[in-house]
């Protein structure tokens, strides 16, 4: 029989810390964007996240100030906020 462990990116807090770093990893392109795929698989695949802890990480990023997410939600930008995070 299988148990299920708790999730460790359940916590929308968690998850969004988690893809700040996932975030500043990554080379910008042109001002600053991330390509939201850049951070979407490695979160999804590597990490084994949850498409809705995904969006839920990234919806409180960007209420918290630490993202900004294109309109068209092809691309992040990582925010003077976010960047503290990392020190």
């Amino acid at each position: 029989m299988k148990h299920v462990g708790e999730r460790t990116y359940a916590d929308p807090e968690a998850a969004a810390r988690k893809l700040i770093e996932l975030a500043a990893s990554i080379p910008p392109v042109q001002d600053g964007r991330i390509h939201i795929e850049k951070i979407n698989a490695p979160f999804l695949y590597m990490l084994k996240g949850r498409g809705a802890e995904f969006g839920a990480g990234i919806d409180y990023a960007v209420k918290m100030g630490w993202l900004e997410l294109h309109e068209s939600g092809t691309y992040v930008r990582l925010l003077a906020p976010g960047q503290d995070l990392l020190k």
